[in-house]
């Protein structure tokens, strides 16, 4: 058998690891593994939890939901999920409290994943997120902890409301007192995962491990081999892509210091980033569903677009940039933002269940979050979240549901009670979670 992981017997059933030139990459999932495995009926696999996330939320007109099971029927904007409706859960009505009346963009999102009271002025303060509360207690099974990644740069300074704009470019949070700070270069997300540096930097991840990877395919199945094929030329694919950003981000450095300024003050693409969203938006969920698939992370955040944000989409006819868009939230224009933003979301979701792992895929013992800070953009509401779950968790979370909380009272309706269930299913056990002490009815 390959070179295998130093851990437990039941992840020895499902991974291997091929070495090479200061580089580790765990496999997927093979059939051969489990077959030799001594305790592969009852094996288990990792759970993953994941969020995706909009700001400035949604076209209320056009999200909603009714009914399960196969008669679960999706709206215009959550259209793009329909493949994936029975490992859907959506979620109406969940809120925080402690986001509410206290003015507009920062202090709806600074908490939006910890249901923390947020500090005003130059103190910036939230709580510890859903997301790396998870993380502090079952990331040291991996080689990272956890991912925060973003498509848009963090913004500085303070908002009218005199909150941090801090609060708006982060929903991850180690600590009350510092959000995670969000890769926005996929190549650096990409070294990170694959221990790229230095030298290594010029020779490919697959080069590295060739020889290793010709020893495992003479010791597993046809069908594995098909398998293994197929996720090497994934990793090299997402790789080439790689490379042609890493070329971009260098140049944008060397212009940086030539201006004398940060790089980070510059405008895309100038500054290195991809101009069309879309490329930029794709790998990084590519580099996500690589990092679940091989094990190298299971928590991971995505913000595709910040509160405040000033993308612009000109391949959805939008004439204006998102904040301003959200404005008028209620239009056609910021449906196809939404719509744009939940497609995304979905190919994630289908990009995990076509990964097989064990009888079922890795979405199925995942849980992706899709989540907005606002329900109206035009008037600021957020007196309820627009919210999705795909995934179940190896089976500890029920799927194929509509959820509907809008009407059970401001206790019964606390997305930090969602929190708290979710971790339950995840064997992580505590007493409260931001402004929660109870779990949510129902899921």
């Amino acid at each position: 058998m390959p070179e295998q992981m130093n851990s437990p017997v039941n992840q020895i059933t499902r991974r291997a690891i091929l070495w090479g030139s200061g580089c580790a990459m765990a496999l997927p999932w093979l059939e051969s593994f489990a077959a030799k495995a001594k305790v592969a009926d009852d094996e288990t696999f990792p759970q993953r939890f994941g969020v995706v996330f909009l700001g400035c939320g949604v076209n209320e007109d056009h999200w909603w939901s009714e009914g399960s099971g196969a008669e679960l029927k999706l709206s215009k904007s959550l259209a793009p999920l329909e493949p994936l409706k029975s490992k859907l859960n959506v979620i109406h009505g969940l809120f925080n409290k402690n986001n509410v009346g206290l003015g507009v963009h920062p202090p709806q999102t600074g908490s939006l994943l910890t249901g923390a009271v947020l500090s005003k002025g130059a103190t910036i303060r939230s709580g510890v997120s859903v997301d790396q509360m998870i993380a502090s207690r079952i990331g040291h099974e991996t080689l990272q902890t956890s991912m925060a990644l973003a498509c848009e740069q963090p913004m500085t300074g303070f908002h009218e409301t005199n909150y941090s704009n801090v609060y708006s470019s982060h929903i991850s949070w180690q600590s009350a007192e510092s959000p995670v700070p969000v890769e926005l270069y996929p190549s650096l997300a990409f070294d990170m995962l694959f221990e790229n540096r230095g030298s290594l930097l010029n020779l490919s991840i697959l080069d590295r491990v060739k020889e290793r990877a010709e020893g495992l395919s003479r010791q597993i199945s046809a069908d594995d081999n098909a398998r293994l094929d197929e996720f090497m030329t994934s990793v090299r694919e997402v790789e080439k892509r790689v490379e042609g950003m890493r070329q971009a981000k260098d140049k944008a450095d060397d212009l940086a210091k030539l201006k004398n300024r940060p790089v980070w003050t510059m405008e895309r693409p100038v500054n290195g980033l991809p101009e069309d969203l879309r490329e930029h938006a794709r790998l990084m969920l590519d580099l996500i569903a690589i990092a679940f698939q091989t094990d190298k992370t299971r928590v991971a955040t995505l913000i595709l677009s910040r509160d405040l944000s000033g993308l612009v989409y000109p391949f959805l006819d939008v004439k204006q940039g998102h904040h301003g868009a959200s404005h008028a939230n209620n239009n056609d224009e910021y449906e196809r933002i939404t719509r744009w933003h939940v497609s995304q979301f979905a190919y994630l979701a289908s990009k995990l269940d076509s990964m097989p792992e064990g009888g079922g895929t890795v979405l199925d013992n995942a849980c992706l979050m899709f989540l907005s800070n606002l329900w109206i953009g035009r008037t600021h509401n957020n007196s309820r979240l627009p919210m999705a779950l795909v995934g179940g968790l190896g089976g500890a979370l029920q799927t194929g549901r509509t959820l509907d909380y809008v009407k059970a009272g401001d206790e019964n309706r606390k997305a930090c009670s969602l929190y708290l269930s979710l971790m339950d299913r995840m064997g992580i056990k505590l007493d409260r979670f931001g402004d929660a002490q109870t779990r949510l009815a129902g899921l």
